[in-house]
């Protein structure tokens, strides 16, 4: 397929799925890598309690929040470097 015709089928609203090679697909910056962390019990029993208040996994609460601090440092990094 040109890649006008992509252009157009995929701004117009098309699938256009059968015109990539999801084989070879990834998302940027998302590569996974596993970590073993060790918490004491009552911060297990706490994590999940938040955790089965949205109805969402211990591991997702913890990649939920952890991201949410990375990206405020990140922040308040940035701030101050710009000042």
């Amino acid at each position: 397929m040109k890649a006008k015709k992509f252009d157009a089928d995929f701004g117009g609203g098309k699938d256009i799925t059968n015109a990539l090679d999801l084989s070879k697909a990834h998302r940027p910056l998302q590569e996974q890598k596993r970590v073993n962390v060790n918490f004491p019990t009552w911060m297990i029993a706490s994590l999940d309690r938040e955790a089965s208040r949205p109805g969402v996994t211990r591991q997702s609460i913890i990649k939920v929040w952890l991201a949410e601090r990375l990206e405020q440092s990140a922040s308040n990094y940035h701030s101050k470097v710009t000042r």
